[in-house]
């Protein structure tokens, strides 16, 4: 899932309204920010096997240190923490974060087969396999990115023109950038899809600044 990931983080604005888009872009991509590191240093494996779902031909052959449940709890639990003291957040704020976080596991085992673990050793793997429709997959994943979208629509207001054209701009981009990656040519190789995966620290600085540019539509409290 890539812009399903993006619609919790945009609909979460509205539970956390104090916390920047930024953050919560980096909270729910963050194993997919963790992970092209991990496989460029050895440590994950991935490979380019065209045809292994109908969606992406990538094969995620062993990734349990960005993406096992067991490591999503621990990493939410750590990213909550670390938050939570930096911005001395509320207790709302801090579950909310977490969600965000863990939310990552929830949403992959609805899209990919079945290569998610659930421990960082375990055998046993799961996903119900949506990828293996493309229809499918735009369906659910453009319904939640619309409804996300909407939810932080209405959560803030522009505070000036790049609040709204920024926001504008960043969600075509968005769109592009999926429809480019499901229907673009297979990737050359594994350290390409890895250094590509990357620019997507890109994305979160984009969510900050776009998030300075507006306003919680409502009083805020914390």
């Amino acid at each position: 899932m890539f812009i399903g990931h993006f619609a919790v983080a945009f609909a979460a604005k509205r539970l956390a309204p104090t916390v920047s888009l930024g953050t919560l872009f980096l909270a729910a991509q963050l194993a997919d920010l963790m992970w092209p590191v991990l496989v460029l240093l050895g440590i994950e494996r991935v490979e380019v096997n065209p045809g292994v779902t109908a969606l992406t031909p990538l094969d995620f052959v062993h990734y349990p240190y960005s993406h096992s449940l067991l490591a999503l709890i621990g990493w939410s639990l750590i990213f909550t923490v670390a938050y939570t003291f930096a911005r001395r957040a509320r207790m709302g704020v801090a579950i909310t974060i977490a969600a965000v976080v863990l939310s990552h596991w929830f949403l992959d085992l609805i899209t990919h087969r079945p290569d998610l673990p659930l421990t960082l050793g375990g055998a046993h793997k799961f996903g119900f396999g949506l990828w293996n429709s493309v229809l499918a997959t735009v369906i659910v994943e453009g319904t939640l990115f619309a409804a996300g979208v909407i939810l932080y629509v209405r959560a803030t207001r522009p505070a000036d023109t790049l609040g709204s054209r920024g926001l504008l701009a960043l969600v075509a981009f968005l769109v592009v950038v999926y429809f480019a990656s499901m229907f673009g040519p297979a990737p050359s190789s594994s350290t390409a899809v890895a250094w590509t995966a990357m620019a997507m620290w890109l994305l979160v600085a984009w969510g900050y600044w776009v998030d300075a540019h507006r306003r919680p539509s409502r009083r805020v409290w914390d």
